[in-house]
Order: C-alpha cells, then sequence, then structure tokens
C-alpha cells in the first residue's frame, strides 16, 4: 500500500507484488522452503524424503497468508488433497522457529531464514521436493522517479539490477 500510494520508492516481497499493473516488478532471488522440527522429532527417522502426507500428519506453524511464500504451500497441500492442521502463523521466521523450539508444532519456513549456528536447538529437513520454489521480487512504481540512494540500494540488494537495467524497466511502453 505504500509503494502503491507514493510514500517508499521500493518494494521487496515474494507475492503478491505481480497483482498490481501500476507496480513494475524485477526478480531478485529464487528460494525454497525447509521443515525445521525439534531434535528427536519422528520426521527425522523418516526414511529417504519427507512427503506431504508424513508432514500433514503433525500441527504446522508457517507464515500468514500472502507471505514468504504461502500459497505455495497451501497449493501444494491443496493438490496432494491434503488439509494441514496450521495451528499458528506469523510473519516472520524467527516466531516460527520459537514456537518450533517450544514443541508447539513442525515449521515451514524459507530455507534462507536458517542458520545452522544460530538454530541449534532445530534440526532441517529439505522440503525443496515438497514446495514450488519461490521468486523475490523487487517493485517500483510505473514511470515513478528514483533518486540516486533509491538506485544505490537495489543494485546492493540485487547486484544484477544495475541503474540501467531498472530504468529500462520501468518506462512504461507506449
Amino acid at each position: 500500500e505504500m509503494l502503491l500510494h507514493g510514500e517508499a520508492d521500493i518494494g521487496v516481497a515474494t507475492e503478491a507484488l505481480a497483482l498490481y499493473p501500476q507496480l513494475v516488478t524485477l526478480p531478485c532471488y529464487r528460494w525454497t522452503h525447509s521443515i525445521i522440527v525439534p531434535p528427536k522429532h519422528p520426521l527425522l527417522a523418516v526414511d529417504g524424503v519427507v512427503s506431504l502426507e508424513q508432514l500433514a500428519a503433525y500441527p504446522i506453524i508457517t507464515y500468514e497468508q500472502g507471505y514468504t511464500g504461502r500459497s505455495h504451500i497451501d497449493q501444494a497441500f491443496h493438490q496432494a488433497g491434503l488439509e494441514p492442521d496450521v495451528v499458528l502463523t506469523a510473519m516472520d521466521a524467527d516466531v516460527i522457529k520459537t514456537y518450533v523450539e517450544l514443541g508447539m508444532g513442525v515449521g515451514i519456513v524459507a530455507s534462507i531464514a536458517l542458520d545452522v549456528e544460530r538454530d541449534v536447538g532445530l534440526k532441517i529437513i529439505d522440503a525443496g521436493h515438497l514446495f514450488p520454489i519461490n521468486q523475490t521480487r523487487l517493485a517500483v512504481r510505473q514511470g515513478n522517479w528514483l533518486r540516486g540512494f533509491a538506485y544505490s540500494f537495489i543494485e546492493t540488494f540485487v547486484p544484477t539490477l544495475t541503474k540501467e537495467v531498472v530504468e529500462k524497466a520501468h518506462i512504461k511502453p507506449e
């Protein structure tokens, strides 16, 4: 909303940006989800890869609707004909990790939100085979003039998004 109303110059999100034709969106990076569990959780003993059916047998803690690839999580369960028991949602991976550590459920988070050195109370299970790859995108308002520091931020965030690339992308075609 802030971007659409001119209160912000740049937006970064995984979901929803493509829904607004007044925004120009540029790809930043691709990422997958991981499952997080407390040590000694039964999913750690699964022979081979964890299936959606096995995952759905546990209470799930994950992102709120519209955040961090949640639509891909819901879509995967729906396509498999499964109804996950989502017991808690949050916008922040650290909140999800905390509740998983407390034993309230199994977490599904962005793989990039995990740090094996910091998250010592959790075990990580790859879920790249369960959910589609996510694409984080950067957005600016169509035809909006950006200041130099905005271009600097964008290029620092995604080195391939140079000022020239951004300018070319955000000029509205005739």
